[in-house]
């Protein structure tokens, strides 16, 4: 009997490193059949990004290019360490340029996938830039996914969303991992940390001008006015870490911050968290505001937060940013502590909001699969 040859893949990203869509691309890519579908990665980052020594552990590469990021570059890499049947960009408007450089290739199917809702660019030049790239995603690309409604309007144009199919694609995650509070580990990090029994408020992202951490800390001033003894768990890294670090000490709050890092163990910081604030200025989805729901944490968003990313199982309270650091304080304060310890409605909830990885590897395979650029009839058209 003759072996059937594996699919093979090639995502477009910026560096793997630990992020929402990055995060997204490994729980799939672990839990997929490798002997039937193959990822590799473009990245256009010289340096190691989180993420790359376990790719190859897992049979994938991680193929850099320098940041020119042009047509001709990945349809050479393309044809070099092809072939592929699928190219899948993620790399917001440069998805033009990577699906015309996929269709120059050959390639039968080039997806182009929207993950965020805006930008910090907002010059002439770069609004130039957004209308030829969308003018090429919607050219080159034979299918066009997005995490989110306000996602895709970003990435594809509202105009032509309301003329031209797309589909809605949940972010899955191995939310089973986000259920069972790891008691030892726990008890552990707050020992370690001098948490105690003091009430624990966090915030899980990338030290980032969309993570907007100069409201949180003017958030924490009111809390603490309010109770001294509260900390602040901050995870993840970023340009801005160091900014933020020098502004908490000018507000004399280094002693009720923790600033960890970047943690593998993403389920032990969320139950050590009584609650968890994520007021972005934008975002596509919010990955972690699913993975902070399946542990059962109350959550405290911004407006920037998608309708898609709340389960709607009363632990998500939006506010404005216009409301103001004292009526986050108070709220935060007012939910915290106000844990969903139901994990059967929480499992039931992702299955029906299709975020099981189940679900979502099916659908991406299905996607796949196909030469035509169809979509899995089940999460084809949820917005139109």
């Amino acid at each position: 009997m003759e072996n059937v040859k594996p699919i093979r893949i090639l995502h477009v990203v910026g560096a793997m490193n630990r992020a929402g869509t990055e995060t997204m691309l490994m729980n799939i890519y672990r839990n997929i059949d490798r002997e039937k579908v193959t990822f590799d990665f473009i990245s256009y980052s010289e340096q190691e990004a989180h993420y790359d020594a376990e790719i190859e552990r897992l049979g994938g590469r991680v193929i850099r290019l320098s940041k020119t990021r042009s047509v001709k570059q990945l349809y050479q890499a393309i044809r070099q360490y092809g072939p592929y049947d699928v190219v899948h960009a993620h790399t917001l408007f440069h998805c033009g340029v990577a699906n015309m450089a996929a269709f120059m290739a050959g390639i039968k199917i080039r997806i182009a996938h929207a993950h965020t809702t805006a930008d910090d660019d907002f010059s002439f030049v770069r609004k130039s830039y957004i209308m030829l790239m969308r003018l090429m995603i919607s050219t080159f690309s034979t299918n066009l996914l997005a995490c989110s409604n306000g996602a895709g309007k970003y990435l594809f144009g509202g105009n032509r969303v309301a003329k031209q199919k797309y589909s809605y694609f949940p972010n899955p995650i191995d939310y089973v991992t986000f259920l069972k509070e790891p008691k030892i580990e726990v008890t552990k990090f707050k020992v370690k940390k001098g948490f105690g029994t003091s009430l624990v408020i966090g915030h899980i992202g990338r030290f980032i001008e969309a993570k907007n951490h100069a409201f949180l800390l003017q958030v924490m001033k009111r809390v603490v006015e309010r109770n001294p003894t509260i900390k602040l768990l901050l995870v993840g890294d970023g340009d801005l870490r160091q900014q933020v670090e020098k502004e908490a000490k000018k507000e004399d709050l280094h002693e009720n911050i923790r600033f960890v890092g970047i943690q593998t163990n993403i389920s032990t910081m969320l139950h050590c968290m009584d609650v968890f604030v994520f007021p972005s200025l934008y975002e596509g989805l919010g990955l972690v505001l699913l993975e902070a729901q399946a542990s059962g944490v109350p959550c405290v968003v911004s407006e920037a937060i998608q309708p898609e990313a709340d389960l709607e199982i009363g632990l998500v309270s939006k506010l404005t940013l216009a409301n103001g650091p004292d009526v986050w304080a108070k709220r935060i304060l007012e939910v915290a502590n106000k844990k969903e310890k139901n994990t059967n409605k929480i499992i039931e909830t992702f299955e029906e909001k299709g975020y099981s990885l189940t679900k979502g590897i099916s659908s991406l395979m299905n996607i796949y699969k196909y030469s035509d650029g169809g979509a899995h009839e089940e999460y084809s058209n949820r917005f139109l």
